[in-house]
């Protein structure tokens, strides 16, 4: 099998999260370091068969592959590569593959922790701990409640989605879906019922979000959605703000009817004086929801899984087509 030039366009913190400190990729080829891939040129791609990609790619569009005349892999070491591919690589015949599977976990975990948190009415506790409140003003909370037989309602099937469902479902909650791309018997097999956006709104006590980003999903959960929800439920979103609109959450939030999990924001960073890290029934996050250990590690295997299965001849598992970047976030 013929080695494989292979360009690692990953800066070195994030390079050595994904694949350790020996950056020799397995030796499945002849590895080319770039530590700052903003700087990726058309000149920089010559001769490379595999260009292994981070958020910090800049989109690869005719003019930067122009002289990428041996370039037959794009391996992005995150989820969404629509900010990266463009159709100009699919012309080309360039397979492209991504890994966001090995995030699935953890991020899946930060929403439930963000679950039991704002089941158990943590935040305001802590905050009110924290903020000198004698004991007995600390011990007044809304009602709190328990995971197991709680209704949650998910927002979106995907690999994220799913590994938090089973989660929920693990501790017993009483879990329903809304996918336009879940069938029925997906959903029964996956133990969940599957609903419609208002009907999964109305009966859940906590809504978290996992859909992908999409021209239809733009602001998926606005004023009227929120409405829905039922007193004292709870938003969860650690896929993305773009699902939410801001405004019409702080307005629920500011009101007290309504509490939240964030890790992701309109504006990033979230500024000092923004008015979500004032409020008792939040709790936040700084977009690091994925950034574990281990998620970091499982995503850094599977670059170099595909990669071989590539080399190899083998089909890509994570393989992202022309059509199904459409649905991807």
């Amino acid at each position: 099998m013929a080695e494989l030039n292979i360009l690692c366009a990953v800066a070195p913190d994030l390079r050595r999260q994904f694949f350790g400190v020996d950056p020799d990729l397995r030796g499945l080829g002849g590895v080319r370091l770039l530590d700052d891939p903003a700087r990726l040129v058309a000149a920089g791609l010559a001769g490379i068969d595999v260009l292994i990609t981070s958020w910090a790619t800049p989109q690869l569009n005719a003019r930067l592959i122009a002289e990428a005349d041996a370039l037959r892999l794009v391996m992005h070491t995150g989820a969404s590569v629509k900010p990266i591919v463009s159709g100009a690589l699919f012309d080309r015949g360039v397979q492209v593959s991504q890994a966001g599977q090995g995030m699935a976990r953890s991020v899946a975990e930060v929403a439930l922790t963000f679950t039991l948190m704002l089941l158990h009415q943590v935040p305001r506790f802590d905050r009110a701990l924290r903020s000198g409140a004698t004991w007995d003003q600390a011990e007044h909370a809304p009602p709190r409640h328990e995971l197991a037989g709680c209704r949650v309602g998910v927002l979106g099937a995907s690999r994220t989605g799913r590994a938090y469902l089973a989660l929920v479902r693990a501790l017993g909650a009483d879990v329903a879906v809304s996918d336009p791309t879940l069938s029925a018997a997906d959903a029964e097999a996956l133990g969940v019922t599957l609903l419609g956006v208002d009907d999964l709104l109305h009966r859940s006590q906590i809504v978290a979000l996992h859909a992908p980003v999409l021209r239809e999903t733009r602001h998926l959960i606005g004023a009227r959605e929120l409405a829905l929800m039922p007193d004292g439920g709870a938003l969860v979103n650690t896929a993305r703000s773009w699902l939410t609109d801001e405004a019409a959450l702080l307005a629920e939030l500011r009101s007290g009817r309504l509490s939240a999990g964030l890790d992701v924001f309109d504006i990033e960073p979230l500024p000092v004086d923004a008015e979500l890290r004032s409020l008792p029934n939040v709790v936040l996050t700084p977009h690091q929801a994925a950034g574990t250990v281990e998620g970091r590690l499982r995503q850094g295997s599977i670059v170099l899984d595909e990669i071989e299965r590539f080399r190899t001849g083998h089909p890509l598992e994570h393989e992202v087509t022309r059509k199904s970047l459409r649905w991807m976030g």
